[in-house]
């Protein structure tokens, strides 16, 4: 794509270098807006077509790419051709750069950037994407937020192009914490508690049962048999255990539908807990599993005995493990699911884990394994678990809430919002998931209120504002000018640098479904709104010819419509904020001249969104 650009670009060169056009599409790239000075639009690497030569025999690259740059021409669609840095830069016509790009994304609509030739031959994949997983019967904790909302990006984006993804939760259900909770519940537990506020009591039980253990043995071999009585099915016990389950997914379906996040499976370790001894056994048939003298079952997966390379499958009584469980999970899903690929978002605390696991798959003789991929993460710092110092996920929603309401009431006009509880809450999630994407996924990072709650700066309040305040333009004026627009009205400086950007977005998206990393969406977003926040204060709509008017109006629904689908793939719904009375009078308003209907009138929402956020 690029809008056929690139592929024009790409032939001319094909006749000239005597390769065929697919073979160069992917070298030739958009060129980065520039603040500084006009760029050219699209440039060719002249090192990526003699990366194959030695660095003997390799030409002077500069030279190279001036001998290139004389066997081109300007056409049609090219109406110059420079160089650069070992680089041949292609400048598009102005006007089919114009007229093309917002014809293409106004058809294309949430396909834009997605049927680019960089996706072309991309065959459609069946891909199983496991995250989340809280554990049960302990409050969604907020570290829990990066594994919902990479997994949740990471299923948006595959489904995006085109390939059918299944989304599985994947529940701690299972294993030793139930000895500790299941025993600490018969000391510490009352049903009072437990009826009026679930979560809580069994999270207050958890720490406590976790302080008592360190100190006293009888409450860890309590806990132990209490598992082992899990284990072998007693109906006392699982009942036990199922209260707190059932409890517990109640409240993350809940959470989750707060999140916008949604699963297609929920299942968990206790799902495999008889399908892991058929594990053992058929490690046991292929001579890869070793009892130790403590009596417990390991896979040695170097085979000289090397320590890091061990892996526990069994505990010295006969019960499963984490490992164990997870062998059957993904066995259970090939068989089921049929995948092409399986995606594992979890802390980068389990890359340890998940390299045993898939070793251990291929040496059972299942040669899918390589299709399995883990995508660890950093973790957030400054919470823990079993100290009781704690924040948890829904307490950080309810405060965001509780702050934008708070914002919003001291606003005379907030009554006119249809939904302001809706709106607070959208604005603070899309605060809190561009903070945890701005930087590398594997970055570890501190919990900050006052990042969270920062309402300026390269944010995602910032973007839902710019979102909110394009839509606003396209209520206002919408119907009279969204018919047809002349391209020759959109050469200004600030018109071509937002076209040039939104030429972009095509290989942004190919960049980020090679690494599965968002950042490279919430980078050209956050670039995209400046540039809009910019244009918007010099491309006045108001007072200027249909003509003009008509074609700054596409061109900021351009913007808002590209707006909208990064948000989306992200997992923020953009606002669409709409009030009961749609104009306000112009005495009663402040703000900048080009929001004027043609009536003369502000749209009411635009006003309340800049007051609530600024």
């Amino acid at each position: 794509m690029a809008c056929g650009f690139r592929r024009s670009i790409a032939c001319q060169l094909s006749r000239v270098l005597d390769l065929p056009p697919e073979n160069l599409i992917k070298s030739i790239s958009a060129v980065p807006i520039s603040r500084k000075e006009e760029v050219a639009d699209f440039q060719l690497s002249v090192d990526s077509l003699l990366e194959n030569n030695n660095d003997h025999s390799r030409p002077d690259i500069q030279v190279q790419a001036t001998r290139l740059a004389e066997k081109l021409k300007c056409d049609t669609v090219v109406s110059e051709i420079s160089t650069g840095r070992g680089t041949v830069n292609f400048k598009i016509n102005r006007e089919l750069l114009t007229k093309t790009v917002l014809q293409q994304v106004i058809s294309d609509g949430s396909k834009y950037g997605l049927k680019s030739e960089l996706f072309s031959g991309l065959p459609q994949k069946k891909i199983v994407v496991e995250f989340s997983s809280p554990n049960v019967a302990k409050k969604f904790h907020v570290g829990h937020l990066r594994s919902t909302i990479i997994g949740n990006f990471i299923a948006n984006l595959e489904e995006a192009l085109g390939h059918h993804v299944t989304r599985i939760n994947y529940l701690g259900d299972w294993g030793m914490q139930f000895g500790l909770l299941g025993t600490g519940f018969q000391l510490f537990g009352y049903e009072e508690k437990l009826k009026s506020n679930p979560l809580q009591h069994l999270f207050e039980v958890y720490v406590q049962v976790n302080k008592e253990a360190a100190d006293d043995k009888n409450i860890a071999k309590s806990a132990h048999e209490f598992f082992q009585r899990l284990e072998l099915g007693d109906t006392q016990a699982l009942a036990l255990w199922q209260k707190f389950r059932d409890l517990s997914v109640e409240e993350y379906v809940r959470i989750y539908k707060r999140l916008g996040v949604h699963f297609d499976e929920y299942s968990g370790e206790s799902f495999y807990r008889e399908k892991s001894q058929e594990v053992l056994k058929l490690l046991d048939s292929k001579g890869l599993l070793q009892k130790t003298v403590q009596g417990t079952a390991i896979v040695d997966l170097s085979g000289n005995g090397d320590p890091s390379s061990i892996c526990t499958v069994m505990r010295s009584d006969g019960t499963s493990l984490y490992a164990t469980r997870d062998l059957a999970a993904a066995i259970d899903r090939m068989d089921k699911y049929n995948f092409d690929a399986m995606i594992y978002v979890t802390d980068k605390g389990q890359k340890k884990h998940f390299q045993q696991v898939f070793q251990m798959l291929q040496i059972m003789g299942y040669d899918w394994a390589e299709r399995c991929q883990h995508v660890p993460f950093g973790v957030v710092q400054g919470m823990k678990t079993r100290r009781g110092n704690v924040t948890f996920l829904e307490d950080v929603l309810n405060e965001i809430r509780s702050r934008m309401l708070q914002n919003m009431a001291s606003i005379k006009t907030t009554r006119e919002l249809e939904n302001p509880q809706e709106t607070a809450e959208r604005v603070g999630l899309a605060a809190l998931i561009i903070q945890d994407f701005r930087g590398l996924l594997l970055s570890d990072y501190q919990f900050s209120w006052d990042r969270v709650f920062q309402s300026r700066g390269d944010t995602g309040v910032f973007l839902q504002y710019t979102h909110a305040r394009l839509h606003s333009l396209e209520e206002t004026f919408g119907c009279g000018y969204l018919n047809d627009f002349n391209s020759a009205c959109l050469q200004e400086p600030q018109s071509v640098s937002i076209l040039q950007h939104l030429l972009r977005f095509d290989e942004v998206l190919y960049r980020s479904s090679q690494d599965l990393q968002p950042r490279h969406i919430v980078s050209y977003l956050l670039t995209l709104s400046h540039l809009a926040a910019m244009a918007h204060k010099t491309l006045l709509i108001k007072d200027s010819p249909p003509e003009v008017a008509g074609a700054r109006l596409h061109l900021f629904r351009a913007v808002r419509s590209v707006l909208a689908n990064g948000m989306k793939l992200l997992g923020i719904i953009p606002l669409h904020l709409t009030s009961r009375r749609q104009l306000m009078s112009q005495q009663s308003l402040i703000g900048t001249s080009e929001c004027f209907s043609p009536k003369g009138k502000y749209l009411n929402s635009l006003i309340l969104f800049q007051n609530i956020l600024l």
